[in-house]
């Protein structure tokens, strides 16, 4: 079972689950990510080993049983994606509901926590499904939750990719097609952030 799943399963309403209750399960979620992202990387590092020791070998058979391995290696590779992009998906709804919540707690009438289960199996069909996109479920969750991007656009913030954050994903892209290279990249997504840090300081001042 999902840990969506569990959350919308309690007993307890989903409109009187605390800002700390949710917050715990953006830790847990958070903590599971970062350990799917490690073994993504490991399993990449593996792969690398396995082709370069195929591309040594001059007997048929060894390489046979070289490129089948390879084979096992991408297959977990791409299920612990999957399950990457569930996670990913899951701490995305639960950053959005605190959001609501505590939007509501400093007065702030954004964002409806009063869900029915149709919203809630539409939620977890969306979450479940490879076919949808991690900035398809954005769009469809915050439809569905009634957030609008220009009152919150803060709020959205905190639990989406900022400004810098969609920055940095060109500057990776540009860097995959070879017309950035590695340490100009860097310096572009430095200054990307320092840019942000230096103007919410200047908000913050005035």
């Amino acid at each position: 079972m999902a840990l969506i799943d569990k959350i919308f399963g309690r007993a307890k309403t989903l409109s009187k689950l605390s800002r700390q209750e949710l917050r715990k399960q953006e830790i847990l979620l958070s903590k599971q990510r970062d350990r799917l992202f490690a073994r993504i990387e490991q399993i990449l590092g593996e792969k690398q080993k396995i082709f370069k020791q195929g591309a040594g070998q001059k007997s048929a058979e060894l390489r046979k049983a070289l490129a089948q391995n390879f084979e096992l290696k991408a297959q977990e590779e791409l299920m612990a994606a999957r399950e990457l992009t569930l996670r990913s998906k899951e701490l995305l709804t639960v950053s959005r509901l605190r959001m609501i919540k505590e939007n509501r707690e400093r007065g702030k009438s954004t964002g409806r926590l009063n869900l029915t289960d149709k919203d809630v199996a539409n939620i977890s069909q969306w979450i479940q499904d490879d076919a949808v996109s991690q900035d398809v479920y954005q769009q469809r969750l915050d439809m569905l939750l009634e957030i609008g991007h220009e009152s919150d656009k803060e709020a959205l913030a905190a639990t989406g990719l900022t400004q810098a954050g969609q920055e940095l994903m060109n500057i990776w892209n540009e860097m995959d097609k070879g017309s950035v290279k590695a340490d100009q990249g860097f310096a572009a997504a430095d200054q990307a952030v320092r840019r942000k840090q230096d103007g919410a300081a200047a908000d913050q001042q005035g």
